[in-house]
């Protein structure tokens, strides 16, 4: 059976209907997408509805993190939501919201042996000690060993990954397509007028379509 690991939709519904399509994906094949299904994009709501009736796996990104946290009651007193995340509130259904709080923040494939998370791991961490923060927000590893958020600055932490697991991550749209020894980033922007981008295994292979248009800019949020 083939699964078809897919980049930061970001509520680009349409463009993960034609990669489902570019990928001649079929039902029962498996999906994972590797987070940030909403956000920033036209259809937030479409694409976590397509991901519910189709069967779709996911891991769970900073931007979902971060409107579930504002759904749920959490949101910081007299502090205003983004326009985008104020879209996803206001277009989700019930059944959309309970998908989105089921996301795990990484998803183990041992037949693949393939491990999958939104932003990242810090490399000689144990799985298991890894710090929410870095799991959805992790870019790059500091000449001094720390990890950060940013991308300026630091090696990217996945080309200081050693396995023994295949990682496959989004999140770091500024970097792009990323193929390392042991992690390939899938974000290649698709939101920001690039692609969005599928890594299929076993056969080893990447697709891709181009965005029908350029949603919002790249400021590496």
């Amino acid at each position: 059976m083939r699964t078809l690991f897919i980049g930061d939709v970001h509520g680009c519904a349409q463009e993960l209907d034609a990669l489902l399509k570019e990928c001649d994906w079929r039902p029962g094949e498996r999906v994972v997408l590797v987070g940030d299904l909403v956000a920033k994009g036209p259809d937030s709501a479409g694409v976590v509805r397509r991901a519910r009736e189709l069967g779709l796996l996911a891991v769970r990104g900073n931007h979902d993190e971060h409107v579930l946290h504002w759904h749920q009651g959490h949101g910081k007193p007299g502090k205003k939501l983004k326009p985008e995340h104020q879209q996803v509130l206001d277009t989700l259904s019930a059944a959309d919201w309970k998908y989105l709080a089921s996301l795990p923040l990484y998803m183990r494939l041992p037949e693949l042996n393939v491990l999958a998370v939104h932003a990242g791991l810090v490399p000689g961490v144990p799985l298991k000690e890894q710090r929410h923060e870095h799991l959805l927000n992790l870019r790059s590893i500091g000449p001094d060993g720390k990890p950060s958020k940013r991308v300026e600055g630091g090696a990217p932490w996945a080309s200081l990954w050693t396995g023994p697991e295949l990682v496959l991550f989004g999140h770091d749209a500024l970097r792009g397509l990323q193929q390392h020894p042991h992690a390939f980033g899938l974000d290649s922007g698709c939101v920001y007028g690039g692609r969005l981008t599928a890594y299929v295994l076993p056969e080893g292979r990447f697709y891709s379509v181009p965005a029908r248009r350029t949603y919002m800019s790249l400021d590496g949020s």
